[in-house]
């Protein structure tokens, strides 16, 4: 969400403003996955939620941290991920995403075997509920994308 839209639609909720900027910060800073692992949880979560907006906007984050194109075009086509860690990373954050919090056992140890750490699912949880606050928003207010975004504009495929 830009910062500009951010401000006017959750100035009727300042709760739900300083939720988001806190909780979007201290996942930025605090997460302990990189900036390529960050773009992956945040397009994962917003693609789920068809979230046409910040799926733009986190591909053209990811592009200026130099995020390869590659890990990005197959998070927004729907397509396993190239590197098998972030593979893992984008299957489970889908996994947590679509079932609400209750991965299996198998899912969360696939996680953790990838080289992931419990801390990071926790981390996880904390960018799903900053997402869902910014992708929610998005669908409600039908949030236009920005000019800086245009180039990376994304629709949702038949079947997502």
């Amino acid at each position: 969400m830009s910062a500009e839209y951010i401000n006017c639609s959750t100035g009727y909720s300042p709760g739900l403003l300083n939720t988001y900027l806190s909780g979007y910060e201290a996942f930025r800073s605090g997460s302990g996955l990189d900036k390529t692992e960050q773009e992956v949880v945040l397009l994962a979560i917003s693609r789920f939620h068809e979230c046409t907006y910040c799926v733009a906007v986190h591909s053209v984050l990811a592009d200026r941290n130099k995020v390869p194109t590659e890990i990005t075009d197959s998070i927004r086509a729907g397509q396993a991920i190239p590197d098998a860690k972030l593979q893992s990373l984008n299957s489970f954050t889908t996994t947590m995403v679509s079932m609400r919090g209750r991965p299996s056992a198998q899912d969360l140890q696939q996680f953790i075997s990838a080289g992931y750490s419990e801390g990071q699912v926790l981390e996880i949880i904390l960018a799903i509920a900053v997402k869902t606050i910014s992708n929610y928003t998005n669908h409600i207010f039908n949030t236009p994308l920005d000019a800086g975004f245009l180039h990376r504009a994304w629709t949702p495929t038949i079947g997502d």
